[in-house]
């Protein structure tokens, strides 16, 4: 039984803050500076370079990989952690498409982060040969998925109302029509139990700043089903992939399994303060996490339609449908979001008109729900949001 008290106590929250926005960068882990430091003055300011070999940096991407595997169902050997996002879903996709060769559409959703949207139409300028990127409404995808598919890039989790989709069940209808699966999992990992193991997926990328507590910038990483890992083919063939990176061969040779998917130096230091959190994930259950996820954003939901009867439920009403988000469309969204930071409940906006509130239960609770709550009421009901410096947008929203 995960202790949901300990684990609050394992993170920094700025004292009268209501934090809810772990969906978009999670709090601080207490011990990561001091891990930071310690990685910094003893490792790298001791061992220098030999720190690679000593401390084992380079092994990193690959442990820390399979620390994650856990979090997300993923068997062992088969996650592997560096740069960016982004990186994470070109190198996923290109190697989905070159595993089936002979289709030539990408299906995705409107739900979809844009920014996968953007490294798949990246990817088709850069490939030609036909391909295109097919958009459909979430709802319809499943209808979607016909022979002609080549490869699915899905956000389990939309990232603007928290709509979950069933990956088993796609991936089963992926697979019967003979269609390659990518699943980024940037608001599952850490937030929901995720099973690609059991649910079949081919590949899988995701974040860790968010739900997983990383820090601003942490690194990515990306999973390769064991049928998979052998052939994959990483599109960006990187020296810290190759099969013998300190043979310097001219010629790229891919490294074995997951190893193949590495690219660039790994961000020690990124990844140190990554694993402090991970260090309480170790004690944490997801079963529990989803349990406790699901009893709060109820609670929130509850309150609101109660209290706020100007705000509309955008995220689904059924939690199985539903990530660990809460919603709301209003037309002066950004201006309460505003009123509510000014408040100290962090929650924030996505354009046109949608309010979001990530609900993380390893440090947040009822109390936190109940005055969030109270003070969204007290804003509303006062127009407080209509004020000028409430009005104007920032560069981060």
């Amino acid at each position: 039984m995960t202790d949901f008290n300990w684990t609050r106590d394992q993170f920094h929250i700025p004292q009268g803050m209501i934090y809810l926005d772990g969906n978009s960068l999670g709090p601080l882990p207490k011990m990561a500076p001091a891990r930071v430091v310690e990685m910094m003055e003893r490792q790298w300011g001791e061992q220098l370079i030999t720190g690679w070999n000593a401390s084992g940096w380079m092994a990193q991407p690959t442990r820390v990989g399979d620390r994650i595997a856990r979090l997300i169902g993923a068997e062992p050997g088969h996650v592997v952690m560096g740069d960016t996002l982004s990186i994470k879903v070109f190198q996923a996709l290109a190697a989905a498409l070159r595993l089936n060769p002979n289709r030539k559409v990408i299906l995705s959703d409107s739900g979809n982060f844009p920014s996968d949207l953007y490294i798949a139409e990246g990817l088709i300028d850069l490939l030609g040969n036909g391909l295109e990127l097919r958009i459909v409404a979430p709802e319809d995808i499943e209808d979607a998925i016909t022979e002609e598919i080549a490869v699915t890039l899905i956000t389990e989790v939309g990232y603007t109302t928290g709509r979950k989709h069933d990956m088993a069940k796609l991936t089963a209808r992926a697979h019967k029509m003979g269609v390659i699966t990518v699943w980024d999992l940037a608001h599952s990992a850490g937030a929901v139990p995720v099973d690609l193991a059991g649910a079949g997926a081919d590949f899988a990328v995701g974040c860790t700043y968010k739900y997983l507590n990383g820090g601003p910038g942490a690194p990515a990483f990306i999973y390769v089903a064991p049928r998979h890992a052998e052939v994959a083919q990483p599109a960006l063939a990187g020296w810290m992939g190759h099969a013998r990176p300190f043979a310097f061969e001219q010629d790229y040779d891919a490294g074995k399994g997951i190893e193949r998917m590495r690219v660039g130096t790994p961000p020690v230091l990124a990844m140190t303060a990554l694993e402090a959190s991970l260090d309480v994930w170790d004690k944490v259950d997801m079963a529990d996490i989803r349990a406790r996820s699901v009893e709060l954003c109820e609670r929130f939901i509850a309150g609101v339609e109660e209290n706020c009867p100007q705000l509309t439920l955008c995220s689904p009403r059924d939690a199985d449908v539903r990530g660990s988000q809460v919603s709301f469309k209003f037309d002066n969204g950004y201006a309460v979001i505003q009123a509510l930071i000014a408040e100290g409940v962090i929650g924030d906006f996505r354009a046109p008109d949608v309010m979001r509130f990530g609900f993380t239960p390893l440090y947040t609770t009822d109390k936190d729900v109940d005055e969030a709550i109270e003070i969204l009421t007290r804003i509303l009901r006062g127009a407080l949001w209509d004020k000028p410096e409430f009005l104007e947008r920032k560069a981060v929203t």
